[in-house]
């Protein structure tokens, strides 16, 4: 009996996860590869094969998915120098890692000159993008200003000041608000006629600007809404990194004449690391599944602008696509899975493997 013990104890915790995640998740493949379609007796499927991926790449919603590709003579040259590196960089880790190794470098390369080739095509060569770079756009650029902010607040507040753990209460009330919240609150504070802000507005001649209407001031007050309800998140997380460094190794570098900044880089940095690379990739990987803000304060507009890949996924759900919106939250886990893989493993790991001068 003592033998199988361990068997009985995890088969729940086995069953419930069979049931509530790998199911569906297998389920939900019937969905991106058929044609999903009501009837009086339920759903009906007819398979397509990968047609509901070819669409976002090749066919009608190409440029609501990548944005508009017309690629200029600079963006040509400046893909060429970005593919260049990327092959450069891949033919130097044969020597240096196993072919297993070489697979998953493989696959970031590819997904890395794919995503270079998309945004020399669209951004870079004065075209619109689509909801991929939007949604990268929140990740990449918000991820980091939430860092850097919440990171500098977690080390004001690790200080010895005064009224430190009354900041401490106030950084972290705006993570215990709903999205939903946030999103009705930040649309009342953004507005340009009665808004807190209309009177700052007028003096400075803007009273007739509406950020809603151009694409990447609505996309800058989406990662301005998203940061003000995430860099608590950060900042808490940090902080309690923080303020578990032992004492007597700052004390002892301080006694031996270290500035402060070498204190940060050589040991505070170090010891936080772990806890640094941990919440920017959970946070990396909520920012993928954005949909609530610019559901609530934009709809996704002007026009598709502040559409995430998880809003246009809902939205072809609710037109009874059942099929395209499996194909494109497929989509999405593979590039949250390449992209968070990859800057972990290259960036983060490249960090702490790299030898001390």
């Amino acid at each position: 009996m003592d033998k199988h013990s361990g068997t009985f104890f995890i088969a729940p915790a086995v069953t419930l996860i069979l049931i509530f995640a790998i199911f569906p998740t297998i389920y939900s493949i019937f969905f991106a590869l058929s044609r999903v379609r009501w009837s009086g007796d339920g759903l009906k499927f007819r398979y397509v094969g990968f047609r509901n991926f070819s669409k976002q790449f090749f066919g009608s919603a190409e440029q609501h998915f990548l944005g508009r590709l017309d690629i200029s003579v600079f963006g040509w040259v400046l893909f060429g120098i970005i593919a260049a590196a990327v092959l450069w960089w891949l033919i130097r880790s044969v020597r240096i890692t196993t072919w297993v190794g070489m697979i998953g470098r493989s696959i970031s390369a590819a997904m890395a000159i794919f995503l270079a080739y998309i945004l020399c095509a669209s951004l870079i060569s004065g075209n619109n993008i689509g909801t991929l770079y939007t949604t990268l756009f929140y990740v990449l650029v918000g991820c980091a200003i939430q860092f850097v902010i919440g990171t500098g607040l977690a080390f004001l507040c690790s200080q010895p000041i005064s009224g430190k753990n009354f900041f401490r209460v106030i950084f972290f009330i705006p993570l215990m608000i709903t999205p939903l919240g946030v999103g009705y609150a930040m649309r009342m504070v953004a507005d340009v006629t009665k808004g807190p802000f209309e009177p700052v507005l007028g003096f400075l001649g803007l009273g007739d600007w509406v950020w809603s209407a151009d694409a990447w001031s609505a996309r800058f007050m989406m990662m301005v809404s998203d940061s003000w309800q995430w860099i608590p998140f950060i900042f808490i997380c940090m902080l309690a990194a923080l303020e578990n460094i032992p004492r007597d190794h700052v004390e002892a570098a301080q006694v031996d004449g270290a500035s402060s900044v070498q204190i940060f880089r050589e040991i505070t940095w170090p010891q936080v690391l772990p806890v640094a690379v941990t919440v920017l990739l959970i946070r990396m990987i909520e920012a993928f599944k954005i949909v609530d803000l610019p559901n609530i304060m934009t709809g996704g507009g002007p026009g598709s602008a502040t559409e995430s890949m998880t809003l246009n996924s809902m939205y072809i759900w609710r037109a009874n696509d059942l099929g395209g919106s499996a194909a494109i939250a497929y989509l999405l886990l593979i590039l949250t899975v390449v992209v968070c893989a990859s800057f972990f493993n290259y960036v983060v790991m490249g960090q702490i493997r790299k030898p001390k001068s």
